[in-house]
């Protein structure tokens, strides 16, 4: 994931590195949703994963790139709702 331009805002806003949240979507575990259900403009994927560093499931969203990586948009400690949905694997 390229963090230039998400990674600040992430780290000022929710506490979160660009490390624990690319931990979280490189999760065995990890549950994706593509696109995130509650993206407005539908390009953007929600990712649900374990930060082992942190010890929490984090929430990240990511921005498709052209050539077919993501741009890390931003990423939180997880709420009840999408633990659940990680926990179920859902």
């Amino acid at each position: 994931m390229d963090w230039v331009h998400g990674g600040g805002h992430m780290q000022a806003s929710h506490q979160v590195t660009p490390e624990e949240a690319d931990e979280a979507v490189t999760d065995i575990d990890a549950v994706w949703f593509d696109p995130d259900p509650h993206s407005k403009s539908g390009r953007s994927v929600r990712v649900i994963g374990y930060s082992h560093s942190r010890k929490k499931i984090l929430t990240v969203i990511l921005v498709h790139r052209e050539d077919g990586g993501y741009w890390g948009a931003n990423g939180w400690e997880s709420n009840s709702s999408d633990r659940l949905r990680y926990e179920r694997g859902e």
